[in-house]
């Protein structure tokens, strides 16, 4: 296992920007986990740790690219139509038994090798491919139609990929494209990263499972099943510690016990300054923690620290603040530790439909939908309460609206740069 470094979420007390926590956490933060070799159907979703060069071209021979005939250019009419025998026959996974003649056409299939050559090469065989619907059939013969171009139909050796050449790298989350890319080259198996194990907990004598009942004064947890669902749609293994009272022994014996075996602690709230949030104080008598003060909206300081090896992040403990520091700090957190590429979510330029006013100097996501009109064009719509308790406006909400810490505020009719839910939640 690589470890994490010493005091890796260390901080000052200066209100940060996203992009500055996001660098600093990228500078601190290693792959935390080890690798093992997976069968290929074993691999979707993982994350590779090797990288795969290709022993094989793809294609591995010069084939036809339609069902037709197979001939030599050189031996087209070029001021005509051309009658040529047709002599042979070949199909996908059955060569030509023999070396191909001038002068002759040889009916082929898709996928089927192209003839050899009078010296036992591909190069000096038949070159150009007429597609069946474009001949006409007469007997033994067929007849072609002037104007093909040499090289007709025909798909080369190592097309697709050549002998030699790296066609996945590491800290690729592995999907179908990905598997049958490795497939093609004859990989059955490949080396990826094993799944992050990550902790999750609640706390609070006010917050029950809703396996249960509520009381008069208490909530149901809503937060921990949102980060489980966001953590394993990232491969990761997560276990859920359930629901921890606000009593100092458990919580720290709970985080203690839990440090040992996992790579990643992950709550939401308990970790603020108040008399009863107990996680922080549980935290730093094990280890070290440090309240980040990020200038975004939703969302309050996030609390990041370790217990020994073990990572610990505290999110916010409103549903929608977690789920939104979650998409937009702990995901890329998650990744970097799991061996995975974190590449930016893609942002899309989509057409504001109301105002909304913001203060300069933080970023600020707004829950939107987003609709298409007759012209194609995309426009987004605020029509839920912006308030961080509101979990239906993220269900009714395509994506977030991204407002940068340089915005002020938008305008009906603005481009404005939208991130759709599609691209961050599995």
């Amino acid at each position: 296992m690589v470890q994490l470094k010493d005091d890796c979420f260390a901080s000052g007390e200066t209100l940060l920007r996203l992009d500055q926590a996001l660098a600093q956490i990228r500078q601190r933060v290693d792959v935390v986990v080890d690798h093992q070799i997976c069968d290929l159907d074993d691999c979707l979703g993982r994350v590779l740790a090797e990288d795969v060069v290709s022993d094989v071209n793809v294609p591995p021979h010069d084939n036809s690219a339609v069902d037709g005939y197979a001939v030599y250019h050189d031996d087209l009419n070029p001021d005509g139509e051309t009658r040529l025998p047709v002599t042979g026959r070949i199909a996908a996974g059955h060569p030509l038994d023999r070396q191909a003649v001038r002068n002759e056409a040889l009916q082929i299939f898709t996928g089927a090798p192209m003839p050899l050559g009078a010296d036992g090469r591909q190069s000096s065989g038949p070159d150009t491919v007429f597609m069946k619907e474009d001949v006409e059939r007469d007997g033994d013969d067929v007849v072609l139609p002037q104007g093909q171009k040499p090289g007709a139909n025909r798909r080369f050796a190592g097309e697709d990929i050549k002998q030699g050449a790296s066609i996945l790298k590491p800290g690729m989350r592995l999907r179908a494209q990905e598997l049958g890319l490795a497939a093609s080259v004859g990989r059955d198996r490949l080396k990826v990263y094993k799944p992050l194990r990550v902790a999750v907990f609640s706390t609070g004598d006010e917050v029950r499972d809703p396996s249960g009942e509520v009381q008069q004064g208490c909530i149901f947890d809503s937060n921990r099943f949102a980060i489980k669902a966001m953590l394993r749609g990232l491969g990761c293994q997560v276990t859920d510690l359930g629901i921890m009272p606000d009593e100092l022994d458990v919580i720290q014996s709970s985080l203690a016990e839990a440090g040992v075996g996992h790579d990643l602690l992950i709550t939401s709230g308990g970790v603020a300054v108040g008399e009863e949030d107990y996680v922080k104080t549980a935290v730093e008598a094990l280890g070290s923690l440090h309240m980040w003060r990020l200038a975004i909206k939703p969302g309050r300081p996030i609390a990041l620290g370790q217990i020994g090896d073990t990572a610990f992040v505290g999110l916010p403990g409103n549903p929608v603040a977690v789920m939104v520091t979650f998409l937009v700090i702990a995901r890329s957190l998650v990744q970097w530790m799991s061996g995975a590429e974190a590449k930016p979510a893609p942002r899309y330029a989509v057409i504001a439909g109301f105002d909304h006013g913001k203060k300069t100097g933080r970023r600020e996501w707004v829950r939107v939908r987003v609709d298409r009109d007759e012209q194609g064009v995309l426009t987004a719509y605020q029509d839920h309460s912006g308030g961080a308790g509101i979990l239906t406006s993220m269900v009714g909400a395509d994506g977030l609206l991204e407002l940068d810490e340089d915005c002020d505020g938008i305008v009906t009719g603005q481009p404005v740069n939208f991130l759709p839910f599609k691209e961050v939640l599995s």
